[in-house]
């Protein structure tokens, strides 16, 4: 008896939650009930294979990093700017995990400070093949969601792969830029005693992660509306772009954290442990892009259904098309 009314009372409690999610919404839903996006949603992570997605980008993410890194890099030793090579050589100190930092510190410190002529145009070949490629199997990833089917021919999306490499990198350049100038004028301006160590130089320190947040917001954003085939229907700014961003920096910051103060790997693994952090935080960043980018998909399907049965349509959720 007592398990009967346990029952009863959990679904009660179930259908008030149902039927309260069905009225509310959010105005980045765009205005369509919680509910209905969260069954879109909910079939998306679960049919949507996005482990697989994932992975998929991931690894192309990976073979396309380290030669776009070289390509970038090679370039630093040609900027006249005094201090510039060391204080970025700080800003990816304080970005990467301790133990990674340590292990690709000579390398990277003898690239950013060593002009290297020949490998800047090997770098620059390879990086653009790679890069485009890790971004053409992301769109791919995206037209694959379980909610639709879209391609674009081979020569548009490869166009379009090209468009969004050269709109990411501007973009990287201008964040790392600005976080670089803006702690050399900061140091300028406390050496000269213009500035002292009170909060206004806490609180322009904060900028510098501003600017990160910033960084993961238009790359998702960007991503996002002009990679799928069918763009249109996103916002620029949308939900799944928000949930990304947040993700990933929680995610970032967390597994930084962890590596830093619990992590053992390079006990266990050596030199090759560091390989395998950068594998797994891309892994994660590569899922989170995929959640991301199915609520986006789910709110646009939740709003196109409501505008059927709106209009008249009253065939069940099940049988409804969703393309």
């Amino acid at each position: 008896m007592a398990v009967t009314e346990l029952k009863e009372y959990v679904h009660k409690r179930l259908e008030h939650i149902r039927e309260w999610a069905k009225k509310i919404s959010f105005p980045i839903f765009e205005d369509v009930p919680l509910y209905d996006v969260g069954l879109f949603f909910w079939k998306g992570i679960v049919n949507g294979s996005i482990t697989t997605r994932a992975s998929a980008i991931a690894f192309n993410i990976i073979l396309a990093i380290f030669p776009g890194i070289i390509f970038i890099f090679t370039l630093i030793p040609y900027v006249p700017i005094e201090n510039f090579q060391s204080e970025l050589l700080g800003l990816i100190e304080s970005i990467l995990p301790r133990n990674a930092f340590e292990a690709l510190s000579s390398t990277v410190e003898d690239i950013v400070t060593q002009p290297h002529g020949g490998l800047l145009s090997f770098g620059f070949f390879f990086a653009l093949i790679f890069a485009t490629n890790g971004v053409d199997s992301l769109i791919s990833a995206f037209n694959a969601t379980v909610h639709e089917m879209d391609t674009r021919s081979w020569w548009n999306q490869r166009v379009v792969s090209l468009a969004l490499v050269i709109i990411l990198t501007l973009l990287m350049t201008v964040g790392i830029a600005l976080i670089t100038f803006g702690q050399v004028a900061l140091n300028f301006l406390v050496d000269k005693h213009i500035l002292v160590k009170d909060f206004t130089y806490y609180l322009l320190q904060v900028g510098k992660w501003l600017v990160i947040c910033a960084m993961f917001f238009f790359t998702y954003a960007f991503l996002f509306y002009y990679a799928p085939a069918r763009k249109s229907k996103f916002r620029f700014i949308s939900a799944g772009v928000s949930l990304a961003a947040i993700l990933s920096l929680i995610t970032s910051l967390g597994f930084s954290f962890y590596i830093n103060n619990f992590g053992r790997y390079n006990k266990l693994y050596g030199s090759i442990g560091t390989l395998l952090v950068v594998m797994i935080w891309i892994y994660f960043n590569a899922v989170i892009l995929m959640v991301g980018f199915e609520l986006n998909v789910s709110i646009a399907n939740a709003r196109k259904r409501d505008k059927r049965f709106s209009a008249g349509e009253t065939e069940e959720f099940s049988n409804l098309d969703l393309k």
